[in-house]
């Protein structure tokens, strides 16, 4: 038997063209487990309003940030699966994407077809909600193949470490008046529903705390990334950001665990758009620790946390 092993991320559009940026959109905010509006009132409204006026200003945004090889997110998964390929070179890892391709199911086809009787999916999303993990598995398991489902990696002591590596190396290259540990948003509703995100959001930043020489006082989670009117997770980080100068606080690292790749709300929304935000508040020096991307250290976490729940 082969082992298999997929490791999974977001996705991506095709290209940074406003065609491509808006069949990605629609297919990503057409996922109930993103949007909980009814589709008879959610569909008018995105296809009407959202997709046209959004379309070609993500286009944009995605223009600032693509590499020459492609999408960043893209770019930095392939990365980490040739890594991690390298590593188990006895198994087959492949990477497919929620949105967009590779697809999840013709990826798992293709997997079974090459002679994986089972195989293990990994979501590279540290913390588990339903708007990210929950789909990777609903399309999963679609497919008639043999699953072992790893939800969250957020609580692995190794995982762990590296995080606080990154973030301590990081600090030390200059004075910070505060490190904010932002994560991506997600609508409250979700959350008093019983979505675990916010409460493994908080053990993250607790355990990374713990790690670190950094006064603990001068640690703050934060969100980013909202979408549309409704609640979602606060303190927001862009307010935050304004709120610290106020209280003279000029110098702000930012560590940004649940994008454990560059995509476009690292690069575009973090370092375009809410560094503006900053500076024009009166805000001095702002860096962000890197996502993992190809850090070696995080493959070779993923390649033992693979083989540790390996079928045996």
């Amino acid at each position: 038997m082969v082992q298999g092993l997929l490791l999974v991320n977001l996705g991506s559009p095709t290209s940074p063209k406003t065609k491509d940026v808006k069949k990605y959109l629609q297919e990503f905010l057409s996922d109930p487990n993103v949007i909980e509006m009814p589709k008879v009132f959610w569909q008018p409204l995105l296809k009407g309003v959202i997709l046209p006026l959004r379309s070609w200003r993500s286009a944009t945004f995605y223009q600032h940030s693509w590499l020459p090889e492609g999408s960043p997110l893209i770019v930095y998964t392939q990365k980490i699966t040739a890594q991690v390929q390298k590593l188990l070179p006895q198994w087959n890892v492949k990477m497919a994407m929620t949105y967009n391709q590779p697809d999840i199911a013709q990826t798992l086809l293709q997997m079974k077809k090459d002679g994986c009787q089972n195989v293990i999916l990994l979501p590279l999303f540290p913390e588990y909600t339903q708007s990210t993990t929950k789909s990777i598995i609903q399309q999963a398991q679609s497919v008639d193949i043999d699953l072992t489902i790893i939800k969250q990696f957020y609580d692995q002591p190794t995982y762990q470490q590296i995080l606080a590596s990154q973030i301590q190396t990081a600090w030390e290259k200059d004075t910070y008046d505060a490190l904010f540990i932002s994560y991506h948003s997600i609508p409250t509703a979700m959350v008093k529903h019983g979505d675990p995100y916010q409460e493994e959001c908080e053990a993250t930043t607790a355990a990374i705390s713990n790690l670190l020489t950094i006064p603990k006082n001068k640690i703050k989670t934060v969100y980013q990334s909202k979408f549309g009117p409704m609640p979602w997770l606060k303190p927001y980080l862009k307010n935050s950001l304004m709120q610290a100068v106020e209280l003279g606080q000029r110098n702000i690292l930012i560590a940004t665990p649940s994008f454990v790749a560059d995509c476009l709300e690292t690069l575009e929304e973090d370092y375009v758009q809410n560094y503006q935000t900053f500076k024009a508040s009166g805000g001095n020096e702002f860096q962000l620790v890197p996502p993992m991307n190809d850090d070696p250290r995080f493959s070779r976490f993923l390649a033992d946390l693979a083989v540790r729940n390996q079928v045996k």
